[in-house]
């Protein structure tokens, strides 16, 4: 015979707090990060002050750089921020910021491609040879070449996620294969000259004109920031989460039209709105929401933050980081398409140089981690504007060349010193 040593609870026991004073603290306690904007300026200050602490540091050393350049060349030579100057800036960099963006989903991962020049230039001799040597429609010559480099990144990608093979091997042996498969394709002479008035010599020289075209971009970035914003909040709002009060949106808005406007301004003093930043533009936008608003730019960071994490919650990580590779290899190749419109021809130099180092030194000096897991697209913008005023305030100078390398290394090597002090801090304060 046995006896039912079960234990027996009344509905009463079950709500018996042993502890009342802990259980009262546990309901009222609030992450104070959550009552930040219900603080209003002071709550703002405060958020400042511990972001500083824990390493957070966000966009805004290379935004104290840049005011730090402007202000230095602007001195030195009053022609630096010059409408002309400003427009030869942002269309120089164009190119260069095409293969960081690339670059910077790379970076996510933890990883790095080294093969971006080369299918750069690659890209840029397939659609010349097939433009002016087969006779292509110059549109089609382009969507192949764009095909074409990102069906390299995902070669590339299969190697490294599927066979193993480390990264950084297969992409510097992508980046010695692709050079010489360019030299091949552009034969004995060794250049092709485009069509200055074609679809890629229009890339780089083509401007809108019409003084209406800046200032209406302006107006539809400024509109669309301010609706997106707005419509977001209320969504936050509806959910019971935490959002930016219509202050913060307006003057957050106020602010970008400021920045907008401005440049529309200073544009329509030269030739007016270039085409090559508006697409830029576009593929900021474009991108910058494909990272932070969808599933697929949730799982790259997922990735970046722990490979094993990320397997364990059902993302397929073999597919991303192949898909990863290949937008590596599209932007490289558009990247290259707005280097040979510059130039109006592919040439035997074309991804070979600097490029390479341009390209992943403006992803990183943006703000993208070395790490993996922290960065957006938007840190290819800051980045490659950095570096390319950098160039075009010492040719003011008329610095020389040796000169040019030493110091955008020492800005790299600077950049490369806070993430990994930031990345300390971030450890000591838990955030890490």
């Amino acid at each position: 015979m046995s006896t039912d040593k079960t234990s027996t609870t009344t509905p009463e026991d079950e709500h018996i707090v042993e502890n009342p004073e802990a259980a009262a603290a546990a309901v009222t306690a609030v992450d104070p990060r959550l009552l930040v904007r219900e603080q209003g300026l002071a709550g703002y200050l405060g958020e400042f002050k511990r972001k500083m602490k824990a390493g957070e540091l966000g966009s805004i050393p290379v935004v104290l750089g840049l005011i730090i350049i402007c202000v230095v060349f602007q001195s030195l030579n009053s022609a630096f921020l010059s409408a002309q100057n400003i427009s030869d800036i942002t269309v120089t960099m164009v190119g260069t910021g095409m293969i960081s963006v690339g670059i910077v989903f790379v970076l996510l991962l933890g990883e790095i491609d080294l093969s971006v020049a080369s299918v750069s230039g690659a890209a840029s001799a397939i659609a010349a040879v097939l433009a002016v040597n087969q006779g292509v429609p110059e549109w089609l010559a382009v969507v192949i070449a764009i095909a074409a480099g990102a069906a390299i990144g995902a070669a590339h990608g299969f190697f490294f996620a599927v066979l193993g093979a480390p990264a950084f091997a297969v992409t510097l042996a992508g980046l010695l294969f692709w050079l010489g498969f360019m030299l091949q394709t552009l034969g004995e002479n060794g250049t092709i000259n485009l069509d200055s008035d074609g679809l890629i010599g229009q890339l780089t020289t083509y401007f809108f004109t019409d003084i209406a075209a800046a200032y209406v971009l302006a107006a539809v970035v400024t509109g669309v920031f301010f609706v997106t914003s707005f419509l977001g909040n209320r969504r936050r709002e509806a959910v019971g989460v935490p959002s930016r009060p219509l202050n913060d949106t307006i003057l957050r808005t106020a602010l970008l039209a400021v920045i907008s406007f401005a440049a529309a301004y200073m544009y329509n003093q030269y030739k007016g709105l270039p085409l090559a930043t508006v697409i830029f533009l576009v593929f900021l936008i474009a991108t910058d929401f494909l990272l932070r608003r969808t599933s697929y730019g949730r799982k790259v960071f997922a990735l970046g933050g722990s490979v094993e994490a990320s397997r364990r919650a059902g993302i397929n990580v073999t597919a991303v980081r192949i898909s990863v590779f290949a937008i590596s290899g599209g932007f490289a190749a558009m990247g290259g398409l707005f280097l040979a419109s510059k130039i109006a021809s592919a040439n035997q130099s074309a991804g070979t140089g600097d490029l390479l180092m341009n390209a992943i030194a403006a992803a990183v000096i943006g703000g993208t981690s070395l790490f993996g897991g922290r960065g957006r697209t938007w840190n290819a913008l800051l980045g490659v504007l950095v570096i390319v005023s950098i160039q075009y305030g010492l040719q003011l100078e008329s610095i020389a060349e040796p000169v040019k390398y030493m110091i955008t290394a020492g800005v790299l090597l600077t950049t490369v010193v806070i993430d990994s002090v930031t990345r300390k801090t971030q450890r000591t304060a838990g955030r890490a």
